[in-house]
């Protein structure tokens, strides 16, 4: 196992990933963060706080469980149905933004643009995601990435958050054959 990101890094990376979506957005006004439990919700929550210290207006947040549109449902041992939260104001010409901990395969995000077409209409949809480790399967790419981590087949990428495992870190280990 070898350390990727400290949580000097992960809080390093989730500013700057503030910063480039309020530059591309032209502020926060139509924004709205979706993250994808467990970990994508809690990252969404963080970057909103970062955008909510700069911009001094609050952004909505939401999460949005993608479990029923994964292609994938079948071959996963059984996983609780975790609560989509839309916030009040709505997606309907919003720029949404999905935040996710790591895009591997693509097919993660590929659910949750299924799941949000459920929900309604947004006037744009972006991707933030903290880690990039490659092995695309669909052609899906994050517009906002915190660390591109370069892997093999046979190494997994972990994200570890305070609010679930008591501390911030991302490592890399290598999956036992």
């Amino acid at each position: 196992m070898s350390v990727a990101l400290s949580a000097q890094d992960i809080t390093r990376a989730l500013t700057r990933i503030s910063h480039e979506i309020l530059e591309k957005n032209q502020g926060s006004t139509n924004i709205v963060l979706l993250g994808i439990p467990t970990r994508g919700a809690h990252i969404a929550t963080r970057i909103s706080s970062i955008i909510t210290s700069i911009e001094g207006s609050e952004v909505p947040t939401g999460t949005l469980d993608i479990t029923l549109f994964r292609d994938d449902l079948r071959m996963r041992p059984p996983r609780a149905i975790m609560p989509t939260k839309i916030p009040t104001s709505g997606i309907e010409g919003k720029d949404v933004i999905l935040v996710d901990d790591v895009l591997f395969s693509g097919r993660t995000i590929r659910a949750a643009l299924d799941a949000l077409g459920e929900i309604g209409r947004p006037r744009t949809v972006q991707l933030a995601a903290l880690v990039d480790r490659g092995h695309r399967e669909l052609p899906i790419k994050a517009d906002f990435i915190g660390k591109n981590l370069p892997t093999s087949k046979n190494q997994s990428v972990k994200v570890l958050l305070s609010e679930i495992d008591g501390r911030d870190e991302v490592t890399i280990e290598v999956e036992a054959e």
